[in-house]
């Protein structure tokens, strides 16, 4: 395991591995298609570290050329015009948008550039994964993985030892529930 060549104790493989399937974000959302667009209603639940909610008003067209949405948030009294994501590369998306806040009496613009892939020296997996269970009724799961490879090394005859193993990390989690109920005429 880790560290045990300069004497320390050895990493637990609970410390080493861990999944974590307790979300951090519960949302439910209600959509309704008409005549080309979707309307929907969004309640998120955030669970860690904040216990905070907010509320949506989502408007957007259904069309598969769709390069925008707008949203409504009324507990901030917020409103936001974003663009979809834009692929740069494979891996990085660029979003843009322009939002106005009736509380702060401010207008801005927002960018915000993404990945699938992580930092911070970590290899990182973050997805979404879709399940419906019946028509109008869909479950999406958002999940990540941070994860250090396992390593094998060895020398002969430098004095280094003759076999290491590094047993790599591997942190994953549920991070997001959403159940989403659509409603198309």
């Amino acid at each position: 395991m880790d560290g045990v060549a300069n004497g320390e104790e050895p990493v637990s493989w609970d410390e080493l591995y861990n999944i974590n399937l307790m979300p951090s974000e519960l949302f439910l959302k209600f959509r309704k298609e008409v005549q080309g667009m979707r309307i929907g209603l969004n309640f998120e639940f955030y669970n860690a570290p904040t216990n905070e909610y907010q509320a949506k008003l989502v408007l957007k067209p259904l069309s598969p050329e769709r390069r925008w949405k707008f949203m409504y948030e009324p507990v901030h009294h917020d409103v936001h015009i974003l663009s979809k994501k834009i692929p740069i590369t494979k891996f990085l998306n660029l979003q843009v948008g322009i939002g106005h806040s009736f509380q702060l009496h401010t207008t801005g613009w927002k960018w915000k550039l993404t990945t699938c892939l992580g930092g911070n020296g970590l290899s990182r997996i973050r997805n979404k994964t879709s399940l419906g269970l019946f028509p109008g009724l869909d479950f999406r799961f958002g999940w990540r993985a941070d994860y250090v490879l396992p390593e094998i090394t060895g020398t002969v005859g430098t004095g280094e030892p003759l076999f290491n193993m590094n047993s790599g990390r591997l942190q994953a989690s549920l991070d997001r529930v959403e159940a989403i109920l659509t409603h198309t005429s």
